[in-house]
């Protein structure tokens, strides 16, 4: 590899790391990273997109740099945007610095980007390279990409369970089959998620907060959403009792004036969604909503049904399961509900991109093939 090529794809993996830290924050905006890099070879500036999406990372490391950005070159996760919205266009940013060469990730499938951004630098003279670590940039924004090309979030389930795959005893008892390790790796499953998922189901047997308790990420906690067609969310729950601190929706085909106003003067936004053919909230209406409030990462926290809902409806992306070294047999709550399977092709298949040791348990991540 020619010494270059392998300083760009050094460079381009640290921006990746910075863009990393946006994740859970920046919706409805991608997570990027920036590092300017001087004429002298020589870190000047570096930034990643900020709490709510501005300022951008272009942005911070450009200002970082200053005068040293001139002559010198941008590494960037996602294509700069070439659109005038709160902020100008970071390609006008980049230019008026004097950057004398971009690199960039991958390009950014918002129409009103799409290419033009890199086309604008190129224009002004810039020296544009493209699609450096391309595949694990689209992995960071994975989400944004999906709200933009198909107007739902990146869905990533959350089990923990027992070796033979059960969640809770036949009482339905659950806490705890992992242990605190696990516990804590599910707590920063939260922090880099715009939102978390459960069903009334979830909230009526275990009372749960679903937030991020981890010291010093306390304020990474996500959105709380609840599937709950009829409104039976108690006021006295842990999520009703602390909508007022930590955002939380619930969605309903519920249309009783009464139940609605009772969780919205607890803080909770009801939101409506039509239910599918099986009786259930409709699933892709349901992430179609989210979308459109900003969602663009959602992590599910929820029983089988949840989770074979989502399999059955093609909406489940990633999955990240934690095994306790433990057994609790054919009577237990099983992790994936009812999947109506015929035929053995028909099973949906799963790729291993991660997996690791969390104290006495162990973990998996995997992505999904439908």
């Amino acid at each position: 590899m020619k010494k270059q090529e392998q300083q760009d794809r050094d460079y381009m993996a640290a921006a990746l790391s910075l863009a990393r830290r946006g994740l859970g924050r920046v919706a409805p905006n991608p997570a990027v990273g920036c590092i300017i890099v001087d004429s002298q070879g020589h870190v000047a500036g570096r930034g990643w997109t900020q709490p709510g999406g501005r300022p951008h990372a272009e942005t911070i490391a450009l200002n970082q740099a200053g005068d040293r950005a001139r002559g010198g070159c941008a590494y960037v996760t996602l294509e700069p945007c070439a659109h005038h919205g709160q902020t100008p266009p970071c390609v006008e940013s980049l230019i008026s610095s004097g950057i004398k060469r971009v690199v960039v990730a991958t390009t950014d499938p918002d129409r009103r980007v799409n290419g033009k951004g890199l086309d604008i630098l190129r224009q002004a003279g810039i020296e544009v390279q493209s699609g450096v670590l391309k595949e694990a940039a689209d992995e960071v924004n994975a989400g944004f990409f999906l709200k933009v090309q198909q107007n739902r979030p990146l869905v990533t389930a959350k089990i923990a369970s027992t070796l033979d795959g059960k969640i809770a005893l036949a009482n339905g008892k659950s806490q705890w089959i992992t242990g605190a390790e696990s516990r804590a790796r599910g707590h920063a499953l939260r922090a880099v998620h715009d939102a978390i998922l459960t069903g009334i189901g979830t909230v009526l047997a275990d009372d749960p907060a679903l937030t991020c308790r981890l010291p010093g990420l306390e304020e990474r906690s996500p959105i709380r959403v609840v599937l709950d067609r009829e409104l039976r969310l108690p006021a006295e729950c842990q999520l009703a009792q602390t909508a007022a601190e930590i955002p939380t929706w619930v969605m309903t085909a519920c249309e009783e004036r009464e139940k609605k106003q009772k969780l919205a003067d607890l803080g909770i936004e009801v939101i409506n969604v039509a239910v599918g053919g099986d009786g259930k909230l409709f699933l892709p209406e349901v992430m179609k909503s989210l979308a459109q409030r900003g969602i663009t990462r959602l992590l599910t926290e929820g029983g089988g049904k949840l989770n074979a809902s989502l399999i059955r409806s093609s909406l489940l992306d990633r999955l990240v399961w934690f095994r306790a070294s433990s057994l609790i047999g054919e009577d237990g709550v099983s992790a994936v509900g009812l999947l109506g399977l015929e035929k053995l092709e028909h099973m949906p298949r799963f790729t291993k991109i991660f997996d690791g040791v969390a104290g006495a348990d162990c973990w998996e991540e995997y992505r999904i093939t439908y």
